[in-house]
């Protein structure tokens, strides 16, 4: 029992950094009906970014958020103007996908040339350090993160529910004509969209390399976990991707400390298809386009 309860709580740590990089990948589909194949590969950069500023500046991962977050902004603010902007309304969602992989194949290739393919890891001094809390370790790194990933997503609840701005996103996802009816610009509501999307893969990717060894092809891995997030928690649905992270987080961390590591990320598949057997929208979709 003991084992398991330190699972659980590894867990519930591990899975608010993927509700974190999910929320993003489930905003940009709420905010474009775009299937974001690049989501996986942002977080990587950031990764890298982070990896840089570290070993270069010295800067500490958490403080390098306030760097990587705002340039991410601008990165994904620019992909979708200059890429998933052209696509045509009726054909965006099915080119957005071959437009997102091949974005996410172009950031894989830079990365190979400027750090090589060899494994990464950001090593900060604190990175081995843990609390023992009533008999149960709980890594410094782990805590640290899932805090991040609580305040950042809660910053972007605030900023979704009670400002202007979010009001118009929430317009746009529900009705993009009605919308425009009252002003919004859906073109540029998009653009500030895919951004804020962008922007929480960089948070997430800001902490990635403090958890886990990666290289420039780590992607691969990391979109299809965090599909598996988004799909279970019910496209578009912010508030599924962080349940879903959760469980899914949890689900995958037990199945690591009382059966095998090895299993563990095939974890994903196995709770995403016992859910979408009972709900096939996932635990909060809805037949709305979403209302995030």
């Amino acid at each position: 029992m003991h084992t398991i309860i330190q699972g659980v709580l590894i867990g519930i740590l591990t899975g608010g950094v993927y509700a974190l990089m999910a929320s993003g990948q489930t905003l940009i589909f709420g905010i474009m009906k775009v299937v974001n194949l690049a989501q996986g590969a942002m977080v990587i950069l950031s990764a890298y970014l982070t990896y840089t500023l570290f070993t270069s500046v010295g800067i500490d991962p958490f403080l390098a958020v306030l760097i990587t977050t705002p340039a991410m902004f601008c990165l994904g603010v620019a992909v979708q103007w200059l890429f998933l902007r052209q696509l045509r309304s009726e054909d965006a969602a099915e080119l957005s996908l071959l437009v997102t992989f091949a974005i996410a194949l172009g950031v894989e290739g830079v990365l190979s040339v400027a750090y090589s393919t060899s494994y990464q890891s950001v090593n900060a001094s604190y990175a081995n350090a843990s609390f023992t809390v009533a008999g149960y370790q709980i890594g410094a790194v782990r805590l640290y993160a899932f805090l991040l990933s609580v305040a950042v997503l809660g910053l972007l609840y605030l900023l979704l529910h009670r400002t202007r701005f979010g009001r118009a996103v929430r317009a746009t996802v529900q009705n993009p004509e009605a919308a425009r009816l009252l002003g919004v610009e859906p073109t540029r509501i998009r653009a500030l969209g895919f951004g804020l999307g962008t922007a929480t893969a960089a948070a997430a990717g800001s902490v990635f390399g403090l958890i886990y060894p990666f290289n420039a092809g780590s992607h691969y891995d990391l979109i299809s976990q965090l599909l598996s997030v988004v799909v279970l928690g019910g496209l578009g649905s912010l508030g599924g991707a962080v349940v879903a992270g959760m469980i899914i987080g949890v689900a995958s961390s037990v199945v690591a400390v009382t059966w095998s590591p090895t299993w563990s990320q095939f974890t994903f598949f196995v709770v995403l298809l016992v859910v979408l057997l009972v709900r096939p929208r996932g635990l909060f979709g809805t037949t709305l386009r979403g209302a995030l």
